[in-house]
């Protein structure tokens, strides 16, 4: 048997630099979410950009350690000097904040017992991508004698960003290597793309975002943060409404600075008609951003209609699950292409060598597995659509974008590894008994199981209002997302039954997640 449940805590893969982790109950999740420290001691990694690495915690504390003006206060390592100066400017003045430089290595430091600027800290650096990579961490306790060296793995050996650009080429057919932009994170690239985008649009008098359909909660955080003003920032629930699309672009006319979207979208894998989105934004002079990460380029074809496609080179290029990276890809025949070009290569934090000659050791499986992974969701969502215990499964040829998807998609077999379904029984038994991988992340040879409004919009999950705010998106808080893995098919279809059979025989009140959503304090 390929799946076996894995611990509290254990990495996933388990090797030093994994981007995700085990949170095997829903008790895990809330604890996880609500930092209980009796969860939290278990988990020593997670994903890099909402837990700080432990190679980047075990350096802040030599730094704090052999630096007496660290006493008594929190050091945040950054990506860069830059990025470091971005933290500063986010945090203002009057918190105590000061820039810090040992070597090559850069941060932020604030007094210890400051939680509220703590907070705000963490949650900059996690929406732009701006933590220290775990890999230029780990180097620098080997170089300064605090670890014997690095753990071993596989690296490419020559020129790691020209091997990662000729493996994306099929991809991005259109583009020169000069087009392709590698960031080190998805959501620096994410970042650095609007950036780019909303100071070109700006100059002109347009500074309208709209957010077509319910996006990662990081682009949406970027767009609600970096707003011109709060009107400025327009999120059109239904990303299939072309009607209601239409309209928006006839309200805001010459405002508009550009759309954002994901094609499909995460976590309903939906698919908004790309060739009416370029149309639109051609007439009107906007921008088009796109992320087609949850399908993957490989998948997909969108750089045709966009000006800028943003993707997760976490998903499936790095099909290992050991690195994160980012890449904006610029079409060569966009308006401002040249201007864009040059503007999101002076935003991206780059790469660290170390983490790029890891993923150029990977990149050149993405198309074998991919196609492998896609071969294994369309066998497991035909089983969920005809169990008894599942209400609705969404994946890329879902029939309410279906005509969608397949006007972009690469093969007839495209579809992404990604699917989300939503139950007719409780949530909590189900979760809890499946034996597969549970963990944030997705994109991997692993399969990874999450109950992702839980873990990415916490806040919504459990209050009221935030269900209210699901609802009206039409989204389910329990809905769990499956993003299948290279594993045999009957093997993750086995896991699932056994866990689905679990759910249907549970009557214990007790076990149903509406239940222990009560289990989160007071404010």
């Amino acid at each position: 048997m390929s799946f076996t449940r894995l611990p509290l805590g254990q990495p996933i893969p388990a090797r030093p630099h994994a981007v995700s982790c085990s949170l095997p109950t829903m008790q895990d999740v809330l604890g996880y979410e609500e930092k209980n420290p009796a969860t939290m001691r278990h988990v020593g990694s997670a994903y890099p950009r909402f837990v700080v690495h432990p190679f980047a915690r075990q350096l802040a504390r030599h730094l704090a350690e052999n630096r007496p003006e660290l006493a008594g206060r929190t050091l945040w390592l950054t990506s860069s000097a830059r990025m470091a100066e971005a933290l500063i400017a986010c945090l203002g003045d009057g918190v105590g904040a000061k820039r810090f430089e040992d070597g090559r290595v850069h941060g932020v430091s604030h007094p210890a017992d400051a939680a509220d600027v703590a907070q705000k800290a963490k949650v900059f650096l996690q929406n732009i991508g701006g933590f220290l990579s775990s890999r230029e961490a780990e180097d620098e306790l080997v170089a300064r004698r605090v670890l014997p060296g690095a753990a071993p793995e596989t690296l490419f050996a020559g020129n790691a960003a020209a091997e990662v650009r000729r493996c994306l080429q099929p991809a991005f057919p259109e583009c020169a290597a000069a087009d392709l932009l590698l960031a080190n994170t998805g959501m620096n690239a994410m970042y650095a793309a609007y950036r780019a985008s909303a100071e070109l649009q700006a100059a002109r008098g347009r500074t309208v975002w709209i957010q077509l359909g319910w996006l990662y909660r990081d682009t949406i955080a970027i767009l609600q943060r970096f707003a011109s003003k709060p009107d400025d920032y327009v999120y059109l629930r239904d990303p299939l409404d072309e009607e209601a699309i239409t309209r928006i672009f006839q309200r805001f006319g010459a405002r508009i600075a550009g759309v954002v979207s994901e094609l499909p979208t995460n976590p309903l894998i939906q698919t908004p008609n790309l060739a009416l989105l370029g149309r639109l934004c051609r007439q009107h002079g906007a921008h088009l951003l796109v992320d087609p990460s949850v399908a993957s380029p490989y998948s997909v074809s969108v750089l045709p209609e966009a000006d800028l496609v943003i993707n997760s080179l976490t998903k499936y290029t790095a099909s290992e699950g050991d690195i994160i990276a980012g890449l904006v890809a610029v079409n060569p025949a966009g308006r401002d292409a040249a201007a864009l070009r040059a503007r999101v290569a002076e935003l991206l934090e780059p790469v660290y060598p170390r983490d790029l000659a890891r993923l150029a050791a990977e990149i050149g499986e993405t198309e074998t597995v991919l196609a492998t992974i896609q071969r294994n969701v369309a066998q497991v969502v035909g089983f969920l659509e005809q169990h008894p215990a599942v209400r609705e499964v969404f994946w890329a040829r879902h029939a309410a974008s279906r005509e969608n998807f397949a006007r972009i998609a690469r093969l007839p077999a495209s579809a992404g590894g990604m699917l989300s379904f939503t139950l007719r029984v409780p949530m909590t038994p189900v979760y809890d008994a499946l034996r597969l991988p549970k963990g944030p992340s997705f994109g991997m040879k692993t399969t990874l199981l999450c109950p992702f409004i839980y873990l990415a919009h916490f806040e919504l999950a459990t209050t009221p209002a935030g269900v209210a705010e699901l609802a009206a998106s039409r989204i389910d808080p329990e809905l769990l997302r499956l993003c299948v893995g290279t594993e045999p098919a009957e093997e993750i279809i086995g896991a699932l039954a056994e866990a689905l059979a679990a759910g249907g025989r549970t009557s214990d009140v007790r076990c149903q997640t509406s239940e222990v959503r009560s289990l989160k304090p007071e404010a």
